[in-house]
């Protein structure tokens, strides 16, 4: 979102807007913005976006809003992105989280809570279609999109509170360098998936199999070779070329995916590095292993 002025209310978010799909999770993420600090507001109708964001500014201690607008709105729905750049363009600090999961998981979750969509059409695989159909553009908008397929209730707690505790969404660029196995499925919402099997494996080295990615003996062996460094080189180019035109465009998160056969060793090793060779630029790169304990 593009900042038309700063507000007495640095560091912070003024609004927050949290969408997506049903089932995704999008209560859980508002329990933990309410215990992290927010103001949260649940099916909000988009036309009253505007007078929650005044009157939450009356309350000075009240400096961070998030509210919860979806297709319970309804028709309304797709008015949801011309109130956004309305306030954006007000001089109002804006940010949109979008939760999703595939639908396999959603219908699965129904099922296990017996509860019924929304939508309210004759079966849930319906409602989602026309769910995705009416959420159409807004994911492609989103500041941070979380995909909740594989993650469970502990996880997603601690992705809210990293992304977003502290006034997070206001700070510069943030980048996610995040490890992962492609025998363990590719990571639904990376911006930017590079494979790196290419790479000598730890694996076939005996002493090294047990370990992980993050011991020194695992790394110097990943990253001794000229490929390891090239690539690495490369894709720290790369990134530092794309964030500033990231940002000029009101995209203030990133995520990138570093995958090998099983997620213990050369994703890890080349994960780590990059975010240090980030670190070294002034880019803010949190690192996450998602199959290293597998």
């Amino acid at each position: 979102m593009v900042e038309a002025r700063e507000l007495e209310v640095a560091d912070t978010p003024y609004v927050l807007v949290v969408t997506g799909m049903s089932g995704a999770g999008k209560s859980s993420a508002a329990d933990v913005l309410e215990d992290i600090g927010y103001t949260v507001i649940d099916n909000l109708p988009p036309a009253l976006l505007t007078r929650a964001v005044d009157y939450n500014a009356v309350a000075e201690e009240q400096k961070r809003l998030a509210v919860v607008v979806d297709v319970r709105g309804g028709g309304a729905l797709p008015a949801l992105r011309e109130v956004i750049q309305e306030l954006s363009q007000s001089g109002v600090r804006t940010a949109v989280l979008f939760l999703d999961a595939d639908d396999q998981a959603i219908m699965r979750r129904y099922e296990e809570n017996r509860r019924p969509h929304p939508l309210g059409l004759p079966t849930v695989e319906e409602s989602l279609s026309e769910e995705r159909r009416m959420l159409d553009g807004l994911k492609e908008a989103a500041d941070v999109v979380i995909d909740t397929t594989d993650l469970n209730i502990h996880q997603l707690r601690n992705r809210i509170t990293q992304d977003f505790s502290g006034g997070a969404m206001a700070r510069p660029m943030r980048v996610s360098v995040g490890s992962f196995g492609f025998k363990h499925g590719s990571p639904r919402d990376a911006d930017l998936m590079f494979d790196v099997r290419f790479l000598p494996n730890p694996h076939w080295v005996p002493e090294l199999r047990d370990q992980r990615g993050t011991d020194p003996a695992v790394a110097e062996y990943v990253l001794e070779s000229d490929d390891a460094r090239h690539f690495v080189d490369k894709v720290d180019e790369l990134v530092a070329f794309l964030i500033p035109r990231y940002e000029a465009e009101g995209k203030s998160y990133v995520s990138i995916g570093i995958g090998c056969t099983g997620g213990h060793h050369r994703s890890v090793a080349i994960a780590e590095e990059l975010a240090r060779r980030l670190a070294g630029r002034g880019i803010e790169a949190a690192v996450r292993h998602r199959d290293i304990q597998r």
